[in-house]
């Protein structure tokens, strides 16, 4: 029963330990325990500002990215709308000049034709020239005294035509 109810002395040396044992902790351990534990916090703090600060950080870039990214599309399609302009006028361009060249070939062949409708006028006048001349050739040669003869100029004549 020396266990249940302690003597006074135990009691005593007990109380002694214990707050020897307190002093000592509180003089030595207990300082370094509370610094550590504020650095800890500290630490812990910082981490958790720098995260946000992070966060933040993220925040900022990705609404940057997002401006960047809306301006080369805006760009992209300036230069898209530029290029499909620039494509349209050159189409332009050359159906126009297509079309000149259309023109001018068709005033050419006009000139063409028109000249060799000339030089076949031409050709034709020169040979009722010759046609002409043979004929009054002929005519003086024989003698149209009779009517006879005359006959058979004009037979002669009518034969000539139907070769020709």
């Amino acid at each position: 029963m020396d266990l249940i109810s302690p003597s006074s002395g135990l009691i005593f040396w007990q109380l002694f330990g214990f707050l020897a044992l307190l002093f000592i902790l509180v003089k030595f351990a207990w300082k370094p325990m509370l610094a550590a534990l504020e650095e800890r916090e500290s630490s812990i703090e910082n981490a958790l500002k720098s995260a946000e600060l992070a966060r933040n950080e993220m925040a900022n870039l990705k609404a940057e990215n997002e401006k960047l990214l809306a301006e080369a599309r805006l760009e992209r399609d300036a230069i898209l709308a530029k290029a499909q302009e620039a494509s349209n006028k050159m189409i332009e361009e050359a159906k126009e000049e297509a079309g000149k060249q259309g023109a001018q070939l068709i005033e050419n062949a006009k000139a063409v034709i028109e000249t060799e409708k000339k030089a076949a006028l031409a050709e034709v006048k020169t040979q009722v020239a010759v046609l002409t001349l043979e004929v009054a050739e002929k005519l003086l040669r024989k003698n149209l005294s009779d009517d006879k003869a005359q006959k058979e100029l004009v037979d002669e004549f009518v034969k000539d035509l139907k070769l020709n």
